[in-house]
């Protein structure tokens, strides 16, 4: 496994199995994305309220890079007309096609079965080469399919050892749905735990870059955040170790269904 590695949706197509995520990195947007491609970071993760997307467009214009080697995640809003709302983000983005649109959560009081609808006409038009969820339980992304017979290729949730859900690791292997892990640093606040420093220490890792490697390990796709190069090169240095099976399950029993965000909404 290497940074260029990739991961095959259920619906056949590749995905990198990491990539940098940008929420509040509105200050030097474009100079930390295009730093983040000279280290080799190839998956972009926006949303339309992270006001992110002119800076990753920028960003993509200055690396020269041609737009099929980036791999776009972006999302519409709960209040969006899902089709018009992909046209609009894709627009500010700079780009005919994002590789991944997702609803960024479900709607108070339903799953969002016209949002998934819309986002399906999305991707029979070529908007988007797959289309996913994010914050969705188990049985919101149940409804959906039974709704449209679609399955979500992702379900984008905050995932650390910290804070997850085995029986929703467990449901989206039966669905063939990955997990992309948000926040699986804990926004810093959990990496000066005792555990996660002894199991660096094996490793002679930082906590940052155990808690990354933890999520490949499992089979989730992290989404580090980082704006300096000191942490985009930390995060990305991941690669040329491999944990045992008993410090992965050391990192796993942590579990307390930790939440930067104050809960675990599928959980």
């Amino acid at each position: 496994m290497n940074p260029q590695s990739s991961v095959t949706l259920h619906t056949g197509n590749p995905m990198p199995v990491m990539g940098l995520g940008t929420w509040e990195l509105t200050k030097n947007t474009a100079e930390t994305v295009q730093a983040a491609f000279g280290l080799g970071y190839r998956m972009i993760d926006t949303s339309a309220d992270y006001g992110t997307q002119p800076g990753i467009a920028e960003a993509i214009k200055r690396s020269g890079m041609d737009r099929s080697s980036v791999y776009l995640v972006a999302k519409i809003e709960e209040t969006d007309d899902p089709y018009e709302a992909t046209r609009e983000y894709l627009d500010e983005l700079q780009s005919e096609y994002a590789d991944l649109m997702l609803i960024h959560r479900p709607p108070p009081k339903s799953a969002g079965e016209q949002l998934w609808r819309g986002l399906m006409r999305a991707k029979q038009d070529g908007l988007a080469r797959d289309i996913g969820v994010s914050n969705y339980s188990a049985e919101q992304i149940e409804t959906l399919i039974d709704a449209s017979g679609e399955v979500p290729a992702v379900n984008q949730i905050e995932w650390s050892p910290f804070g997850h859900s085995e029986a929703m690791l467990k449901y989206c292997k039966e669905r063939g749905i990955v997990i992309q892990a948000y926040s699986p640093l804990t926004r810093t606040t959990r990496l000066a735990d005792d555990v996660l420093a002894g199991v660096a220490s094996t490793y002679e890792k930082t906590p940052a870059q155990v808690l990354i490697r933890w999520n490949l390990e499992r089979g989730a796709v992290p989404l580090p955040k980082a704006n300096q190069r000191s942490h985009l090169e930390e995060d990305i240095d991941v690669f040329d170790f491999d944990m045992s099976s008993k410090d992965v399950a050391l990192l796993t029993d942590l579990n307390e269904r930790y939440s930067a965000l104050g809960s675990l909404p599928y959980a």
